[in-house]
Order: C-alpha cells, then structure tokens, then sequence
C-alpha cells in the first residue's frame, strides 16, 4: 500500500500552510485518498474554488496545491458572513512511483479531483510459476 504523508520540516512544528510574504488566511484541506493497482485517487474539499484558480505541481515526490479562493462581489450586502475567502495550501510527499506525464486533475461542486497513475514499474503483477 502507498504511504502519503504531509510535508513538515526538520525540527519545525507542522503548520497549516507555507510561511509567506503576504497577509492572509490559509487553509487546510481535507483530503480522501485512495489506492487502486494503477493510480493513487485524491479527493480535496476546496469550497468556493474554481479550475483556473487551482495551481498543482508535483516534482520528485512531492505533490503542492495551492489554490485561491476569489472575494464574492457585493460584500456590502451582507447580513452576515461566516463564510471566510483564503487560500488553500497542503504538501504531500508521494512514495509511490507516479507517471508524472499523466497526472490528471478536476475540480467540480468544491471538489478537487487528481488522479495520479503509477508508473508500470509500481504496478503489481501477477508472475507465473511454471511446473513439471
């Protein structure tokens, strides 16, 4: 089975997201991840977050999203307002071989899509045990 960890530093306490420059809110979001001979399946809830504001990169094992979530126009015409605009970060190291090139990703309803193949290498497989 594949082991998908998040990303801490060495010595540090885990955070909710990358130190940054600017201010602002970060999110952290959940994630449901699943494991299929041929792919890991990761499933994020990113309420409020469309395709084009979503930034996804994956090099040596490493898996990043960041995406952004856009003020609502008309902010003065609340009556109230628990729903908070930020962003959503979250790192994950990938143990498993992936086939980067194939990497896919959607985002519907709030809900982020990747499915990451694995390369045919990871893939299990059934060896034959010839006899007399």
């Amino acid at each position: 089975m594949a082991e998908v960890v998040p990303v801490t530093a060495k010595g540090r306490p885990e955070q909710a997201g990358p130190e940054s420059t600017r201010g602002g809110i970060y999110f952290t979001p959940r994630f449901d991840i699943y494991e299929t001979e041929n792919e890991l399946l990761l499933m994020a809830e990113v309420p409020g977050v469309k395709a084009e504001d979503v930034n996804l990169h994956y090099e040596q094992g490493e898996l990043i999203l960041h995406a952004q979530v856009k003020p609502r126009a008309n902010p003065e015409r609340f009556l109230a307002r628990e729903y908070e605009v930020g962003d959503f970060y979250r790192a994950f190291k990938v143990s498993e071989s992936i086939d980067a090139s194939k990497i896919e990703a959607s985002c519907k309803n709030g809900v982020l899509t990747l499915h990451l193949p694995k390369v045919e290498a990871a893939r299990p497989r059934q060896i034959k045990v010839h006899g007399e």
